[in-house]
């Protein structure tokens, strides 16, 4: 990479063009839609976690090779492409914010590595490979999950090699802890652990999700705006995150029951089978889809349309994905 922008490298030249006179890639006239600009920034983030993988001295049964087989598994990457179209929003370039990027995905990936471990989901297949314990054994996979915990804290205090303020950069960092921590996405594990087989109203239930998977969704979409200072959008994005957060789940749970084990690399019926707290546990699909159309509409409510029409379409295609 060099000033912002995508070198030579083949995996980055082949997919993204710039238009316009943005500092940031954009699809071009032939791809000008929600799914090309997913492709290019999810290929843009693959590249960006290899080039980080690189820069490890990965060993044979070491803790960074179980990391790195979690963070190269196939996954949407839509924590960091919702932290990318933030920036947008907000005018940052994305370059400034790869540490950023790097970091929420690699706490993602540590939840995923934990939540399918026998003690919490016992997964034994995600994105349709075997689950990081299956691989390693579960001693492994807990550290690696560790490793990854700690090391987007690490990302995170580098954005101030990127010219970002010292206060900014721990008022981001602090936003971060707060979404991963006891206070978000931990709490929202333990309430679910806690509502299997038992009965749960709307309110809980939409309770845990907007900590369990809508937590680090608003964190994405937050911490753009802590570092350019532009406190005006911090309420509208987190708000945004909260119903993306709620469409996101929502679908995962319909999935669940009616999706294709193929497409989405899982199996199918786990929720069911577990007693789970979910949507199609508490209503009808009929009634889930009209919930998430509530949502999706509520969330573009919060964006100013002259801005971006990128955060629009991620919300339409976290109602619409098949994955």
């Amino acid at each position: 990479m060099r000033n912002g922008h995508p070198g030579n490298d083949s995996q980055t030249q082949n997919t993204l063009t710039f238009v316009g006179n943005g500092t940031n890639p954009k699809p071009d006239s032939h791809t000008n839609e929600i799914a090309g600009w997913l492709t290019m920034t999810r290929q843009l983030v693959d590249t960006w976690i290899k080039e980080d993988i690189a820069s490890m001295d990965i060993q044979s049964g070491s803790v960074e090779e179980a990391m790195s087989y979690a963070l190269q598994a196939g996954g949407k990457r839509i924590r960091p492409q919702l932290m990318l179209a933030a920036a947008d929003y907000v005018g940052l370039e994305w370059e400034r914010i790869r540490p950023a990027a790097l970091a929420i995905e690699y706490l993602h990936t540590y939840s995923l590595i934990h939540d399918d471990l026998p003690a919490m989901d016992n997964d034994e297949l995600r994105r349709g490979k075997p689950t990081t314990h299956i691989v390693f054994g579960e001693a492994m996979a807990i550290l690696a999950g560790d490793a990854l915990l700690t090391e987007a804290f690490g990302k995170m205090a580098l954005l101030a090699e990127q010219g970002f303020p010292p206060h900014l950069v721990v008022a981001a960092i602090d936003l971060l802890a707060g979404a991963a921590g006891r206070t978000g996405l931990v709490r929202g594990q333990v309430q679910d652990l806690a509502a299997e087989n038992k009965a749960v109203d709307l309110d809980w239930l939409e309770n845990i999700q907007l900590l369990k998977t809508g937590a680090m969704f608003t964190a994405a979409l937050a911490i753009p705006s802590i570092l350019a200072e532009d406190h005006e959008n911090i309420d509208a994005l987190t708000a945004f995150g909260q119903h993306f957060g709620l469409v996101f789940q929502m679908v995962d749970d319909v999935l669940n029951v009616v999706g294709d084990s193929k497409l989405l690399g899982k199996s199918t019926g786990t929720d069911a089978s577990r007693g789970k707290a979910t949507y199609p546990r508490l209503m009808s699909l009929e009634e889930v889809n009209k919930l998430i159309a509530t949502h999706v509409e509520a969330a573009k409510r919060e964006l100013d349309g002259s801005r971006d029409d990128i955060l629009a379409g991620l919300v339409d295609f976290a109602r619409d994905r098949s994955w």
